[in-house]
């Protein structure tokens, strides 16, 4: 059966007997607004985010604790929406013709990608060498078949396709292509912190990322634009996620809260950067978490353009095979400052 309609499931869970009871619709209200750090609460997830329906299998975390884990099937397009877009055509384009990237400073919102950013890359990473359009006729170059895709989205990219703006489309995918993730159905918290590769997965079912590997991608000239919601796809991971920008946003509580964007691999909660009146959370610990009596452990997500959704990992992950995550990290264009980020932390 495909997970399409989360509200209408006969039964809820409970984490901490691991038990299955049933419920109705006040019993679900109650789990929204206790969505503890005893697990996560999957009627969040957007309808249609799942090929499968999500089922509870046995797991062993990096740590080599046996435990439970749910099992997510995806087909790696994010449910409910069409990706982009991501590259201009023309250095006249405006911000609703293209994406979005990271600033150079590292922090703080995504720049728009419009044809007057691609016209001035030189000046803005201090790079006269910057060239992603074409003089004559003012066109942006950008990889505008799968051939061209999976030259740029790759490590290495191959030299006929530097100095493009990089987009990607579903239809690039393999006809069977499908992501599984596997998260506890009980965060365990860990004896040291955990470093990122994949964060965790979206509400609607796709991957939230590690950092993307910034040196290398403007080292060969390239942007690897997102669409507005801070995404982009390859061939390996399907659509994902590198930034929030509220797109996954789903309040869960009435207390003004920030709204929930998806679960980490640990299986704790991650929320977005501000709450209802728009004010970052405070006092966070170096995975960028903090703990209330509501949620208990939790996640916040960061700025934009910090290349990052977490620090670290609070609790213990499951160890398992994925596909690569782009490009490794090399080195910037000269002048370029790309935004802060273990380059290391991709998906592998």
């Amino acid at each position: 059966m495909i997970f399409s309609s989360h509200h209408s499931l006969a039964v809820c869970i409970t984490f901490g007997a691991l038990t299955l009871v049933g419920c109705n619709e006040a019993s679900h209200q109650a789990l929204k607004l206790v969505a503890s750090a005893e697990g996560m609460d999957i009627s969040m997830f957007a309808d249609g985010a799942f090929t499968q329906e999500p089922k509870i299998v046995d797991c062993e975390t990096s740590e080599g604790t046996q435990t439970t884990c749910y099992q997510f099937v995806t087909d790696g397009a994010p449910a409910g929406r069409a990706p982009g877009p991501f590259c201009p055509r023309t250095t006249s384009d405006g911000a609703d013709v293209g994406g979005a990237w990271f600033n150079k400073e590292g922090e703080g919102d995504l720049v728009d990608i419009t044809g007057e950013f691609i016209l001035k890359l030189g000046d803005y990473y201090g790079d006269e060498r910057w060239m992603v359009y074409d003089e004559k006729t003012n066109k942006v170059r950008y990889t505008a078949t799968k051939e061209a895709c999976l030259g740029a989205a790759k490590p290495d990219v191959e030299e006929e396709y530097m100095q493009n703006c990089i987009e990607c489309k579903l239809s690039y995918l393999d006809d069977d292509f499908s992501r599984t993730f596997l998260i506890p159905t009980t965060p365990i918290p860990a004896e040291k912190v955990g470093r990122v590769n994949t964060a965790g997965i979206a509400l609607d079912g796709t991957e939230l990322s590690g950092s993307a590997p910034i040196d290398a991608i403007l080292g060969a000239y390239t942007i690897a634009a997102f669409d507005d919601c801070g995404g982009h796809i390859n061939v390996h991971q399907g659509y994902h996620y590198h930034s929030s920008t509220g797109c996954t946003d789903k309040s869960v509580s009435d207390d003004g809260h920030a709204p929930l964007i998806g679960y980490a691999a640990d299986g704790y909660g991650i929320y977005a950067l501000k709450n209802a009146e728009g004010k970052e959370a405070e006092s966070l610990d170096e995975c960028r978490g903090q703990s209330d009596d509501v949620r208990g452990y939790h996640y916040h997500a960061a700025t934009p353009s910090e290349n990052r959704f977490i620090g670290c990992f609070h609790g213990e992950t499951i160890r398992q095979a994925g596909p690569p995550g782009g490009p490794p990290g090399g080195h910037p264009p000269h002048g370029a400052h790309p935004p802060h980020g273990d380059h290391d932390h991709k998906l592998d």
